[in-house]
């Protein structure tokens, strides 16, 4: 299925149905009195989050969404039926905003979270409303009040615990694909992968939690270089960070500093997340090497796992250790 992650939609919720003018007209009552129905209520428009879905991809196809509007009133006092909601479902994670006022309407992070993005318009009453004692035959009624119009933006972020991040190339989908049952494609060369994946690890019995695996960042990502920056916001949710960096890289603290500063300029809260470092592709390096790279430091605090997600060394170290940060950060 195609990954979609913004949206932008025009939704109408329902007009209100007219109150009708009528009067009694029955054999032995000639001149009875008003018995106009009010019209029903406009069907509201709804968004709520459902957790079978993973993409914005409907959205993209159809732009424009209209509620039911209320029928009108008849005689014999009888209101029109109220027009149905319109019940548009997303992904959870998704943020709905109003494009016009740049409002932020709702952020549906769990299943069944909704809103009413647009109301449906009331009824108008019929003539029987209208009744006094000085007017007892009114001949006036109201037309239906019009629903709401808005013009939408959906942009979904993914929801998962630990977010991978990494130069294009730096070993995120093998590593996703080792330790969950993600199957991104995999290729020798950058930007492999084109969308976010999405992983559940099986850490333990009963133990289980969410990895995003993102395209590759390069230097400038956050003013739109590469093919990063449009998928930046998916790592805004989890919790903890682990940035990939290849063994064969000349300087991999100048790596990890770069992609820092990539993600504190498009969100400073991302740099203040707990932090781990992967060194990948161990597995091309003899001993010798492999002590040299050790000597690395990438600050203070920040654990440094050496692994190889081909050969299958230090993943369990990795994977405790994501564990224990995940747990420690609450």
């Amino acid at each position: 299925m195609k990954f979609i992650d913004q949206a932008i939609i025009s939704v109408k919720a329902g007009n209100g149905g007219n109150g009708v003018v009528s009067f009694r007209r029955e054999k032995f009552v000639p001149k009875g009195g008003p018995d106009g129905g009010n019209g029903g209520d406009g069907g509201n428009v709804i968004v709520r989050a459902d957790k079978h879905l993973s993409t914005l991809l409907d959205f993209k196809y159809k732009r424009h969404y209209k509620a039911e509007s209320g029928e009108h009133g008849r005689g014999k006092n009888q209101t029109g039926r109220s027009g149905k909601h319109l019940v548009l479902k997303v992904p959870c994670g998704t943020l709905v905003r109003d494009i016009s006022s740049d409002e932020l309407l709702g952020d549906l992070v769990s299943h069944g979270d909704e809103i009413v993005v647009a109301r449906g318009g009331r009824g108008g009453k019929g003539n029987a409303e209208f009744a006094t004692p000085t007017n007892q035959a009114p001949r006036t009624a109201e037309p239906g009040e019009p629903g709401e119009e808005r013009k939408l933006q959906f942009e979904l972020k993914l929801l998962a615990d630990v977010g991978l991040v990494g130069f294009p190339n730096a070993g995120k989908s093998t590593l996703i694909s080792v330790i969950s049952a993600a199957r991104p494609k995999i290729a020798d060369y950058p930007f492999t992968t084109l969308v976010p994946n999405l992983g559940i690890v099986r850490y333990a019995e009963g133990r289980s939690f969410t990895v995003a695996d993102i395209p590759g960042l390069i230097e400038g990502a956050h003013h739109g270089k590469g093919l990063g920056t449009q998928f930046l916001r998916h790592i805004e949710r989890t919790r903890v960070l682990v940035f990939l960096i290849e063994s064969v890289s000349t300087d991999p603290k100048h790596d990890f500093n770069i992609l820092l500063n990539e993600l504190s300029l498009h969100n400073p809260d991302l740099a203040k997340k707990p932090k781990i470092v992967a060194i990948t592709k161990m597995d091309l390096f003899d001993d010798t090497a492999a002590k040299t790279l050790k000597k690395f430091s990438f600050g203070r605090g920040i654990r440094v796992h050496f692994i190889s997600a081909v050969a299958g060394s230090g993943i369990q170290e990795l994977l405790d250790d994501m564990w224990r940060t995940l747990h420690n950060s609450g």
